[in-house]
This record gives C-alpha cells, sequence and structure tokens, in this order.
C-alpha cells in the first residue's frame, strides 16, 4: 500500500520509471495534505478562549475533515491500482476474434472504473474546500496561513483529478457516459475556481 510508505519511499515510487503510481495518486496526496491541515487548524481552535462560541461548529468540521481525509488516502491507492487494472486489460490475449472482443470490453471497463475515482475526487476536494470555508472565518487565526495552503493543496488535487479524467475519456466509446462526464468535471472545476479564488482573495487580504 503506498499510503503505508514512508515520504522519501513514496517520492522515490513516483520518481521511478514506472508509470503507476503517478499524477492520479499524488492528486489524492496532494488532497489528503489539504484536509490534514484542514484538521490542523480545527485542533489549533479548539479549546481556545477565544473561539469558544464558535467550538461546536468546528468540532463538527473536525470530524468531516477527518473523514474526507480517510476517503483521499484511499483513492491514492485505489488510483494505482486501476490503473494497473487498465494495464492487465490491454494485456489480455488478441489473436482470435472472441478474445479481440472480450478485451475491447474489459479494456473500457476498467478505463470507465479508472475515470470514476478521479471523478470522486473531485467531488471530495469541493465538499472538503466548504470546511477550509468556514475556518477561514471562523478558525485561528494565527493559523491562517496554513488554511491557504490548505485550499492549494485541495485545488491542486481536484485539477490533477480533472486531468486524470480528460484524459480517461477520450479512450471511451460510451458517448452517454463521456458527456455526462465532462458536464461533471466543468460543473466541479467551476465550482472549484469560484471556492479557491474566494478563499486565497480573503487569506490575502487578511495577511495584508
Amino acid at each position: 500500500m503506498l499510503t503505508s510508505l514512508s515520504v522519501a519511499d513514496f517520492l522515490q515510487e513516483i520518481a521511478s520509471n514506472s508509470p503507476a503510481p503517478g499524477g492520479g495518486s499524488v492528486s489524492a496526496l496532494a488532497a489528503s495534505l489539504g484536509a490534514a491541515l484542514t484538521s490542523m487548524v480545527c485542533h489549533l481552535t479548539i479549546g481556545k478562549k477565544k473561539y469558544a462560541d464558535v467550538q461546536e461548529e468546528i468540532e463538527k468540521t473536525l470530524k468531516q475533515s477527518e473523514e474526507l481525509s480517510v476517503q483521499f488516502n484511499a483513492i491514492i491507492d485505489e488510483d494505482t491500482i486501476a490503473f494497473n487494472k487498465v494495464m492487465v486489460a490491454y494485456g489480455l490475449p488478441k489473436e482470435t476474434e472472441e478474445q479481440k472482443t472480450k478485451r475491447t470490453a474489459e479494456i473500457q471497463i476498467a478505463i470507465k472504473m479508472a475515470t470514476l475515482i478521479p471523478l470522486k475526487l473531485m467531488e471530495l476536494c469541493i465538499e472538503a474546500l466548504e470546511l477550509v470555508k468556514i475556518l477561514i472565518i471562523k478558525g485561528n487565526q494565527s493559523s491562517l496561513s496554513d488554511t491557504g495552503v490548505a485550499a492549494l493543496m485541495l485545488h491542486a488535487g481536484c485539477e490533477g483529478a480533472a486531468l486524470n479524467v480528460k484524459i480517461n475519456l477520450g479512450s471511451l466509446s460510451d458517448a452517454d457516459f463521456v458527456s455526462q462526464t465532462k458536464t461533471k468535471v466543468e460543473h466541479y472545476r467551476t465550482s472549484l475556481e469560484t471556492s479557491s479564488s474566494d478563499i486565497l482573495a480573503s487569506v490575502n487580504k487578511q495577511l495584508k
């Protein structure tokens, strides 16, 4: 499991000549870092007298960020597993027409699954950014820069996931699935840009 590796070993895996883990797992890692920073700011807010009136809301935010972190961590491995399944499908025999038909079908199934994983990552990143919005206003202001970095990591994770969805869509023959997925990606990206811009504008304004 990639998530059980040390940072150094994980980086070595990424830098190797193997195509997986690659951009998909790295995108999930970026999102996971964003969620971890969100949790950190929550911890640094809870129990502080200055923020006593928002403690209940921040505790709820912490729980949500921890749940998202678990999902992000799972996707780090899921993305690589999905890619490997695509490679297995491409490696199926293709000598007879029956084998060719089966191989084509298996490839399509594997690529579709490999598309759904980063699409889910995009959705989760949008959810996580909503938590960051709460912390910008109600979280420990001494950790405002950390909150901004959390947003940046989530933004990177979401954009990286979008790229992985798009490259997979080019290999799919299911026109309806491709069309519906493209619509979802653009919807998520629009939401992403709005949330990220608002968060970073607020952070930079308060840091001046």
